[in-house]
């Protein structure tokens, strides 16, 4: 398999892993492998999320790669705000939402310096920053067990590794998955590690 240390995608055939690295390369080593053996199973995941791609492989290698999404689509990003937009600050990237607030705390912002939007933007920048570490830490979790159930899900001792990556338990997860096939057991260590701190 060609890997990297911290791949966009990874593809893999059962317990093997076929090929590591950005879309265009996973995708077509995904390709190839499929038409040498069509009874094979491929999965194909983001290689940080560990969510799911997938991929419609029908017809030749550059059939498959000329239907890929764009690299720069970003399942979650905003929405480009409309073009013709009346007063106010288009080119700050506001997004007007509803909020539902009880009356105290309406109240409370509308003391505040700047008035409530001014308030509850800088509620949610203090509180962005002071989680930071824990949201990088439970991204990691949640990508490695993804990753986990779809891949490893039946092999021995999974639910002590679940326990020992929410624990955190570096040592224990290391000895639990120490048997399971090498490219998942690599793949998983990898993916934990982030989880870990590492």
């Amino acid at each position: 398999m060609n890997s990297s240390s911290d791949p966009a995608f990874i593809a893999f055939d059962g317990d093997r892993g076929i090929a590591a690295g950005d879309l265009r390369e996973v995708a077509r080593a995904a390709k190839q492998a499929l038409d040498r053996h069509s009874d094979i199973a491929v999965l194909i995941f983001d290689g940080t999320s560990s969510n799911a791609v997938d991929l419609d492989f029908r017809g030749s290698v550059d059939d498959v790669l000329a239907r890929l999404p764009a690299a720069e689509k970003i399942a979650d990003a905003e929405p480009a705000p409309p073009a013709n937009r009346g007063p106010g600050r288009p080119k700050l990237g506001v997004v007007a939402r509803e909020i539902t607030l009880l009356p105290r705390h309406w109240e409370w912002l509308a003391r505040q310096r700047g008035g409530a939007s001014v308030a509850i933007r800088k509620l949610v920048d203090d509180a962005r920053r002071g989680s930071e570490d824990k949201d990088r830490i439970r991204e990691a979790q949640e990508a490695a067990y993804r990753f986990m159930s779809a891949m490893a899900g039946n092999k021995p001792h999974f639910e002590e590794a679940i326990r020992a990556l929410f624990a955190p338990n570096p040592q224990r997860f290391g000895k639990l998955i120490a048997g399971w096939p090498a490219d998942v057991r690599d793949h998983a260590a990898r993916l934990a590690e982030r989880a870990f701190g590492g």
